[in-house]
């Protein structure tokens, strides 16, 4: 079993700035809805990837950002390959499509490359990518 939280420390920095920015032009302009609504977008988007967590079992490989809103899982036997990576900065942080798949990211440039048996590719952002590659191959050993 294996089992990672990394945090999203910059996520949350930027989340907080937005809202500041938000509080700025309320005080500037006045109480608009479209000002409120983008605070409280911002504020759900800090809780919702504030962090994202990596767990592992003899089944399934699962990733999910926060409170577990957001999130995929995979049974490992989907999983051809697996080998750590570094992102180019522009890949950036959160979920999008990249040329290499899917992205799906907290902070950093690491993740691990996923290959799955339908040709499909994904990359989960991690802060010890070694270690997460290590126990997909200890536990899909049957370890």
């Amino acid at each position: 079993m294996y089992k990672h939280t990394q945090s999203g420390t910059i996520t949350r920095i930027a989340a907080v700035a937005g809202l500041a920015v938000t509080v700025f032009a309320v005080s500037q302009v006045g109480s608009r809805p479209i000002l409120w609504l983008v605070g409280f977008i911002g504020v759900v988007g800090m809780f919702a990837l504030s962090s994202m967590t990596v767990e592992i079992d003899h089944e399934r490989l699962r990733f999910w950002f926060g409170p577990g809103w957001i999130g995929r899982s995979f049974p490992l036997r989907e999983i051809r390959s697996w080998t750590p990576v570094t992102n180019p900065w522009w890949y950036g942080w959160g979920i999008h499509l990249t040329p290499s798949g899917w992205l799906y990211n907290v902070g950093g440039s690491r993740a691990v490359q996923l290959d799955l048996h339908n040709g499909r590719s994904l990359r989960v952002g991690t802060d010890e990518p070694e270690r997460l590659c290590e126990a997909i191959t200890v536990l899909k050993a049957g370890g």
